[in-house]
């Protein structure tokens, strides 16, 4: 299985997004900054995730320049200058060279030239037109903290003031939400690793123990697989914790008869995994906790079976509340006038990519060839202590879709049957 994401990779995707671009454009895309937590002490960085897919390198403080302005596409990357004392603290920063080899650009600078050599732009290629700048300045909440891009974008209107400033998230949307083979064999070896660490994690299992010693496990689990990354905070929820959906204390004991519900996953190369399963951390389904569970997994493998290109992620939602809508009463849940949204209030998939909901737009509903979602009905039953969610990773292909997560426990039979081997080999 090749995975190799190599320059020539990174070359055609930045000239896929400058073919998007009007004439005389330049694209600018930030890694991000570090952020101060208290004291010396420093956030964990996370690199901004296109600027990550259009070169590879995943540095903080530097910028990646495109632009089209001499006939053809060119990109230049601004990186902070090498520090032999700093070197001796945290680390090497990047070398020219290196960033040259893993990119592929066509140069690279120091970051203090990067306002002058976009000054020499403006000036030397203005020949009547304004240029366009093109940045990413999508943000989800209004409340958010502005981005390098917006401060950037606050910056050339102030002092380029006729120069033009386009959004391009929607085109980096029409980029990124297409996964190349590279892209899944990447999230293929995510899959894979958080299978193991699941694994670990049920063996590790019994009543009585804490939802944070079974992170740990799952932690643990990673990072002898050298795992670094995981796609988001876990969740594992226990009994009636398991009806809050993005539940997140994970520091309570788990007792006797109770579910345990998981929601986790590993990375590869920043690509994700979004797993849930939900399991009885005694190893054995009550009869009421298995028949909820199975009318989760019916729905849940009916849609992996049905999904296809040209279908809307609003066909398979109307799935699953179709297929509540008619249990309902069999299961007893329609009592005091329920309806399935008191047990179900989420959508069944999201976009999974370099991002876990991974960036897409609300017309980019129709599947195509490609795309990677997530597959995860639940139900939650607060007043019988029970919540459940499975969740699988599928691949779009024109005539159905593949389960990237095929292989990770899931029926009630495989989970009890793990459960005991488990408990005996313990």
């Amino acid at each position: 299985m090749n995975e190799m994401i190599t320059a020539a990779l990174y070359q055609e995707r930045r000239l896929a997004l400058m073919e998007q671009m009007d004439e005389k454009s330049v694209v600018l895309l930030f890694s991000g900054k570090t952020i101060m937590r208290s004291a010396d002490e420093e956030y964990p960085f996370s690199v901004d995730r296109s600027f990550y897919y259009l070169c590879g390198i995943d540095r903080a403080d530097m910028v990646l320049l495109m632009h089209n302005l001499q006939g053809e596409v060119k990109s230049e990357l601004f990186i902070p200058p090498y520090d032999a004392e700093l070197a001796k603290w945290v680390g090497p920063r990047m070398k020219e060279e290196e960033a040259m080899e893993i990119s592929g650009v066509d140069a690279v600078y120091p970051i203090e030239q990067l306002k002058e050599h976009l000054h020499d732009k403006i000036v030397y290629h203005r020949d009547g037109c304004p240029l366009t700048f093109g940045l990413d300045l999508w943000k989800y909440r209004v409340d958010q903290d502005d981005t390098p891009a917006h401060a950037f974008a606050a910056y050339v209107r102030h002092q380029y003031p006729d120069c033009w400033i386009s959004d391009i998230y929607d085109r980096l949307v029409a980029l990124r939400i297409v996964k190349s083979k590279a892209e899944i064999a990447c999230m293929r070896k995510a899959q894979q690793t958080t299978k193991q660490a699941i694994e670990e994690l049920m063996a590790y299992a019994k009543p009585g123990v804490n939802e944070r010693a079974l992170e740990g496990a799952f932690d643990f689990a990673l990072a002898k697989q050298g795992v670094k990354e995981h796609a988001f905070p876990s969740i594992v929820a226990g009994g009636a914790r398991a009806t809050t959906l993005h539940y997140s204390d994970n520091d309570q004991i788990v007792k006797d008869g109770e579910l345990v519900l998981l929601d986790l996953g590993s990375t590869h190369q920043h690509y994700c995994a979004d797993i849930s399963r939900t399991f009885p951390v005694n190893g054995k389904f009550t009869p009421r906790q298995k028949e909820l569970y199975e009318l989760v997994l019916e729905i849940q493998e009916k849609i992996i079976h049905t999904a296809k290109a040209g279908m809307e992620l609003r066909d398979l939602q109307n799935m699953v509340i179709r297929h509540y809508e008619e249990n309902l009463h069999r299961l007893g849940l329609d009592r005091n006038g329920k309806q399935v949204t008191d047990y179900y209030w989420h959508g069944v998939s999201h976009h999974l990519g370099l991002d876990t909901h991974d960036i897409s737009l609300r017309n980019e509903q129709v599947l195509e060839p490609g795309m990677v979602i997530t597959v995860e009905p639940g139900i939650y039953v607060e007043e019988e202590g029970i919540g459940i969610r499975i969740e699988d990773d599928i691949l779009i292909t024109e005539t159905g879709a593949i389960d990237l997560s095929e292989g990770i426990l899931k029926s009630v039979e495989e989970i009890e049957a793990f459960m005991a081997k488990a408990k005996k080999e313990a």
